[in-house]
């Protein structure tokens, strides 16, 4: 019965382990996701905010003459 208990705790622990590697695998999924979205989305409109005003000066400045 004692040796019972111990194959399956054994087999529990690996399991564990297995889900461990998982998670952490899935956590760096996410984490990359995360960079990712902030490089081509949240980057590109900071850069507009500051290039838009630039480009209507510039555009509309022979309006003003």
């Amino acid at each position: 019965m004692e040796q019972e208990i111990k194959t399956k705790l054994e087999e529990q622990n690996a399991k564990i382990d297995a889900i461990l590697e998982s998670v952490e695998k899935t956590r760096k999924y996410f984490l990359t996701t995360m960079w990712v979205t902030i490089a081509v989305i949240v980057i590109p409109m900071i850069g507009l905010f500051f290039v838009i005003p630039q480009f209507l000066n510039s555009y509309l400045a022979p309006l003003t003459q």
